[in-house]
């Protein structure tokens, strides 16, 4: 057994010390050395890197150190070192302040900080030097042991019993002399020198197994005292040891205070559980023991009893003596370095990270608490041709950032009209702040969007009303604090190691712009369990109703040459990992949607679709053309967004304009819509319309569809808008203006028509497109048993006159206008303004509210020449809004507002109105002037002549 060590003192010290070594011709030994070799506060040390050991140009190539103190406090920012006399050898003197333990450095080639790194050869590792005070200090040379946690036994030195380790120790004596150092091993001395070094061999046989506890102690000739205390661990032989029956990788929870924890580790030497209930410390009871099922095939694992079923434990698995990660089945992980920007708004009673007795990533557990009580024992999943996705992503759609937040906006999603959310990752990732695609455990919530409770109530709430919950699982790769990568992490060649169970060692993609993270290999055994395990917990634990997996043409080991960069061409190794995870899922639900965001040719995706999953189908780009009002070539032709137009004989490609990854249509229409006279689709109101136009031909077509979040409000911030993954404003105050409205109400109403009308939906339906018309005009016929349609729109710049084609004569019904007219020749041409389009039906179908095509203020059309109640504007409101109305003539009106119950909240108005279009705001508040709370309320008005009743959303 081989064991390396790092030195300290007796007081804290920063995790990554770099060794001390012996003097050397003046230099130090190694491609980063100093001298003085224990430098002192107040004092000046010399910081040698030799380019030509490490891994910044050597020579003539000048180098910069980054230094600062104290865990990187006070930078000095990127000084350049001066060349020595011996080629590649760079020096720089730094005075240390008064304060300073320890000083913190890594070396670039560049003083901007964006050239090359040489930081101690690891992620996330530094250079640092212990720094001590004037006075006698006890100083362990060797073994190297970090004295930062607080007790020897959080992390001792380990041996085997035929190791031998060497001891030395010696003292930095500044202003003072040494007079003795002793080396007391459990107790007793066993080595005395009066120089300025000890040296003592700790033979293990001779000592025997378990917890040796050593003391180094230094007297100055003053008679002052100080002391390094330490232990050496030695490792008593192991069998293999079969756990309780059922025992799987993760936390097995036995009763409310006893649990079997277990870890799959091949090839690892020995493994110690620490924790809270062991207050992190080493011990012979919380070795695990090993079960070698197989060559390969090792699970650690340990069971622990007296567990208090009301608190919460945090633990890490310890491998090999130095080691420490978290579980990778961990439901919850605590991070020291992102934790504390959680505020307790959005994860109320957040575990607080063991600061001081251990290091990196833990994970959590407890085995009591109050269960989540479900209440979708009736939610049924609408059928995949029927789907219509809204994706979104936590962050960026409301101000809280968390599901608490998210709760207020369901309602404003099942008004929409959309039949299932789909979430951007909340699996654990690193950082905060983040798209997610960066995730590292699987299996984990990712706290900065609040608590396991708050997601299953999200869920729960999002059932209630019918609508779908999706997740975007990464499946495809993982980035470097996943326990996955860290259990097998190669130092030495700063990669994964080759005998990892779940990581290969390099991407199967030549192209650089398809390398994420670390590449899981899906062709071994271990990850297909471990796939198989994290799809179904979350089906289980949280209910979620499917995933879209991330980047699945990554899913298996083909190469894929530069000729081939994406890895489009059809590949059988994938599509036999895909049909097996989908099995493995489908055995556990039957229903549950596989999303893939495959993009791959389409004689692969043909043969996924018909296995019975969905995929990825971006058009992105010809609607935004079509949009835009660049209609040449094949440019704005939209018709490969229909899965007919592929060959498919199933509905199961998701269609989108816009998704998390694509520009917005409506910053592009801003930015560089095309125009002619007094038509420029850069002016807002134009540009809204345009999307109403796209929407038209988006939404009617059948086969699932997906939203991207505000989408249907004309969100116009570029992609790129503080950085492509940065922060986007949230912009619900959309809501307030009139155009932007009028869009969302367009939507909503497009929606109903969909939802209401199989002829938009069903997989019956014959479909035929015309959709590539240099001209820009573009017509769609819908033929189905209860209904014909045919939709017709101009997407250029300049007035057209265009032939429905109608498929026949007879009466037909705008659906938007609610006109019927009568089609005797169904080839005359009718004219089509710039962005104007028409759905026209072949049945009477309830038509939207009036005005949502246009931009004409309600209430600055002539005298009506009908009663009308229209939609509440805007409608989510918070906290006002207003109702409109229009009389043909005076009559007495009633206008009331109820709650859902029926009961009476205000009266609006009851009186004689004279005719015309009119309007009342109501402020949100009940007859007594109290305010009242968010939901569902109804406006009602009547006459001697008419009556009608209106639901409205109030959104706090």
């Amino acid at each position: 057994m081989s064991i390396s060590h790092i030195f300290t003192g007796s007081r804290p010290w920063r995790r990554g010390l770099a060794a001390l070594l012996l003097l050397t011709s003046g230099l130090l030994a190694g491609r980063v050395t100093w001298e003085p070799l224990l430098p002192w506060q107040g004092g000046t040390v010399t910081i040698y890197y030799d380019a030509n050991a490490g891994t910044l140009p050597s020579a003539e190539a000048q180098v910069y150190i980054h230094i600062g103190y104290n865990g990187w406090t006070n930078i000095l920012l990127d000084p350049p070192m001066t060349a020595t006399e011996t080629p590649g050898i760079w020096s720089y003197n730094y005075d240390i302040p008064a304060n300073a333990t320890i000083i913190d450095f890594v070396f670039n080639d560049d003083p901007s900080g964006q050239g090359k790194w040489d930081n101690n050869g690891g992620i996330g590792v530094d250079w640092h030097i212990e720094v001590f005070e004037p006075g006698i200090t006890a100083v362990l040379l060797a073994p190297q042991v970090d004295a930062s946690l607080g007790d020897p036994l959080r992390a001792p030195v380990f041996a085997g019993i035929d190791d031998t380790v060497m001891v030395v120790g010696s003292a930095a004596a500044i202003g003072t002399a040494i007079e003795t150092l002793t080396l007391l091993l459990d107790g007793a001395a066993v080595a005395m020198d009066t120089t300025d070094s000890l040296e003592f061999y700790f033979i293990a046989t001779d000592h025997g197994t378990g917890i040796h506890l050593l003391t180094l102690v230094v007297v100055d000739t003053s008679g002052q005292p100080d002391s390094v205390v330490f232990s050496i661990v030695v490792i008593a032989p192991q069998t293999s040891l079969a756990p309780p029956a059922g025992t799987v990788p993760g936390v097995n929870v036995v009763d409310a205070s006893t649990v079997t924890v277990a870890l799959f580790g091949p090839h690892k030497d020995f493994i110690y559980l620490i924790g809270d209930f062991n207050d992190w410390k080493v011990d012979s009871a919380n070795a695990m023991n090993r079960y070698d099922a197989g060559p390969d095939s090792t699970l650690w694992w340990l069971t622990i009893s007296a567990l208090d079923p009301d608190k919460e434990y945090g633990y890490q698995y310890l491998l090999d003596g130095g080691l420490r990660v978290a579980d990778p089945f961990a439901t919850k992980i605590l991070d020291p370095w992102n934790d504390s920007w959680i505020s307790a708004a959005t994860y109320p009673g957040l575990k607080p990270y063991p600061d001081g007795k251990t290091i990196d990533l833990v994970s959590a557990f407890q085995t009591g608490g109050v269960p989540y009580v479900w209440q979708d024992d009736g939610f049924v999943r609408r059928p995949k041709e029927e789907l219509v996705i809204y994706e979104l992503l936590v962050r960026d759609f409301v101000n809280g950032h968390d599901y608490s937040s998210m709760l207020d906006k369901i309602e404003y999603l099942a008004v929409l009209g959309i039949n299932a959310v789909e979430l951007m990752p909340v699996n654990e990732f690193e950082g905060n702040s983040s798209w997610g695609y960066n995730t590292s455990f699987h299996f984990a919530l990712d706290k900065y969007y609040g608590p396991p409770g708050d997601f299953r109530a999200f869920v729960d709430s999002c059932h209630s009303l019918g609508i779908a919950v999706i997740i975007d699982l990464v499946l495809n790769h993982v980035y470097f604090q996943s326990s996955l990568v860290q259990l097998y992490w190669d130092a030495d060649s700063g990669h994964v190691a080759y005998d990892s169970p779940w990581i290969n060692q390099q991407s199967n993609f030549a192209n650089t712009d398809a390398h994420w993270g670390f590449d899981i290999n899906h062709e071994s055994e271990h990850t297909q369990y471990y796939v198989d395990r994290v799809n179904r917990f979350w089906v289980e634990q949280y209910h979620v109703d499917g995933f879209r997996f991330d980047f699945t043409k990554g899913y298996s080991n083909t190469p894929h040459s530069l000729s081939d960069p994406w890895g489009s061409l059809y590949d059988a190794a994938r599509i036999r990992l895909l049909k097996r995870m989908a099995d493995r899922l489908w055995e556990t639900d039957s229903s549950a949607y596989v999303i893939l965001e495959h993009l791959a040719e389409n004689n692969e995706e043909l043969e996924l679709a018909n296995y019975g999953m969905l995929l990825w189908g971006n058009t992105n780009y010809n609607y935004s053309e079509a949009t835009m009002g660049y209609n040449t070539g094949s440019k704005s032709d939209f018709s490969w967004g229909y899965y007919g137009k592929r060959d498919w004989t199933v509905p199961h490609l998701v269609t989108y304009m816009e998704s998390h990854d694509e520009e917005r249509l409506m910053y592009k229409n801003l930015q560089y819509g095309n125009s002619s006279g007094d038509y420029s689709i850069k002016d807002l109101p134009t540009a809204l319309n345009r999307i109403k136009l796209a929407m038209g031909f988006f939404l009617t077509i059948p086969g699932p569809k997906m939203i991207w979040q505000f989408g249907e409000l004309g969100y116009d911030y570029s992609i790129d808008y503080g950085g492509r993954l940065g922060e986007k404003p949230i912009r619900w105050d959309y809501l307030q203006d009139p155009d932007h409205y009028r869009l969302n109400r367009t939507v909503a109403a497009l929606l109903r028509l969909r939802r209401e009308q199989a002829v938009f939906r069903s997989s019956d339906t014959q479909v035929t497109l015309d959709l590539g018309r240099s001209t820009g005009l573009k017509r769609i016929h819908l033929t189905h048993p209860d209904m014909n349609v045919t939709i017709i729109g101009n997407f250029a710049v300049v007035p057209y006159d265009f032939a429905p084609n109608f498929q026949s004569a007879g009466t037909w019904y705008d659906f938007f206008s609610g006109d019927s007219i009568e089609v005797v020749n169904p080839n005359a041409a009718i004219e089509l303004a710039p962005g104007q389009f028409h759905i026209f039906t072949d049945e009477r179908v309830t038509p939207p509210e009036p005005g949502l095509l246009d931009i004409l203020d309600f209430l600055a059309s002539g005298l009506p020449m009908e009663f009308a109640l229209a939609q509440n504007y805007p409608n989510p409101f918070n906290p006002t809004t207003n109702i409109q109305f229009s009389l043909p003539t005076a009559t007495p009106v009633s206008l009331v507002v109820y709650d859902i119950l029926g009961r009476e909240v205000a009266i609006l108005l009851d009186r004689r109105v004279e005719p015309g279009h009119h309007q009342v705001t109501w402020d949100g508040r009940d007859a007594t002037g109290r305010e009242v709370p968010s939901g569902i309320y109804l406006h009602r008005m009547i006459t001697p002549e008419f009556r009608a009743t209106i639901k409205m959303l109030l959104l706090k």
